[in-house]
């Protein structure tokens, strides 16, 4: 059975946007899936400016399917630019709607994108 992915997933993992890992970044949140095999490092970078933090930069690693590079790829997408709060905010239903919507059985691979900003945020908190 082949799954229908929309032409969004197809496009964010043939060309993934962000990429790659941030040198000292200010935050990192890794998950992974035993069951499928999946592991997501999500990257980001925060300015403060007057007292308000906004992730600058957002980057992934990701081993896994389609839908796990696809996920990672959009949740930076979604990130950038945001305050903490906003990114702490994203949700699985926002990555999958922003890629035209996913598949029921890839639907985890949202969640861990968000669960792994959500660990990257919690991390660079921790740090402070």
């Amino acid at each position: 059975m082949a799954l229908e992915y929309s032409d969004k997933v197809r496009e964010y993992f043939l060309h993934p946007k962000n990429m790659g890992e941030i040198k000292n970044a200010s935050g990192v949140g890794k998950v992974g899936n035993p069951i499928c095999g999946d592991v997501m490092v999500i990257y980001i970078k925060v300015e403060k400016k007057k007292e308000i933090e906004k992730i600058k930069d957002a980057k992934f690693k990701a081993f896994g399917c389609a839908a796990a590079i696809a996920t990672s790829s959009m949740i930076t997408e979604l990130a950038k630019g945001k305050t903490l709060e906003e990114a702490n905010k994203i949700g699985l239903r926002d990555v999958a709607e922003s890629l035209g919507g996913l598949p029921n059985i890839k639907m985890h691979c949202s969640s861990m994108a968000e669960k792994a900003l959500k660990g990257a945020i919690k991390n660079y908190e921790e740090k402070k």
